[in-house]
């Protein structure tokens, strides 16, 4: 057979339908600018618990208030923000565990598990939901049996040396290693703290005022050429306000 009886090469064929993808996609694409608040709703689909889902969707009152006072301690009120449980931490870390994150529904868990070096990170079989269970349960076993009171009832300065016993890993808790439940317990109320109210946490946008973030928003081309100067924009939530209630 002959190079020209081949007909259109593969490449041929290629082109020619990537050129006339090209040509109907621009012909169709109507090109718009956004002016003024977008007109969707977001998550519309797949709306995230937070602010506005009613009552603690994971932790017991019991969990709630330890976890309460946590995220209190942790990110103490001072002249900057308020406290880690005024900015809704709790509320964040509750949401959090009842969706998919609670149970790393996403990651691979399978065994075996294998105690890992520092450089590898976290190789535990507890998924958030079993730390915090099992982590709130421990801690409220120390703290009986060392100040016959429960966390949330000691003073700061106690809670404070709890904490940094956590830490540290001087404490021992029944049925989970203290440092991964601290660090699990730290990381996600960082995480409340900054992340956007959407989800439960950073109330009123406290942290984004603190530290000077514009927040969500979707067009900067008025500030571009703006250099070193302090514009003030007003933060903005991915819902576009900064409603939020304590807790549902």
């Amino acid at each position: 057979m002959t190079e020209k009886s081949k007909g259109l090469t593969r490449r041929q064929l290629l082109k020619g339908s990537a050129t006339t993808l090209a040509v109907g996609a621009a012909a169709t694409a109507q090109a718009a600018t956004v002016i003024g608040v977008p007109q969707w709703v977001p998550f519309d689909h797949n709306g995230p618990m937070h602010y506005d889902t009613p009552g603690w969707q994971f932790f017991t009152d019991a969990e709630a208030t330890a976890v309460e006072a946590i995220v209190a301690r942790l990110i103490p009120a001072d002249e900057l923000s308020v406290s880690g449980k005024d900015a809704g931490c709790a509320v964040f870390i509750d949401r959090q565990l009842a969706g998919e994150y609670g149970t790393f529904s996403r990651l691979y868990m399978q065994g075996p598990f294998v105690q890992g070096t520092p450089m590898q990170g976290d190789q535990s079989e507890l998924v958030p939901r079993q730390r915090y269970r099992l982590g709130l349960a421990g801690l409220e076993g120390y703290c009986q049996k060392q100040f016959q009171k429960n966390f949330s009832a000691l003073t700061a300065e106690q809670q404070d040396k709890v904490l940094t016993g956590l830490d540290k890993g001087e404490i021992t808790l029944e049925g989970i290693d203290a440092k991964l439940f601290f660090q699990q317990v730290l990381g996600n109320t960082m995480e409340g703290f900054f992340a956007d109210p959407v989800y439960g946490g950073n109330r009123d946008m406290v942290s984004w005022k603190m530290i000077g973030f514009p927040g969500a928003r979707y067009d900067y081309r008025e500030y571009i050429g703006l250099h070193n100067q302090k514009l003030n924009l007003v933060p903005l939530s991915i819902i576009g306000s900064s409603a939020w209630t304590k807790k549902g």
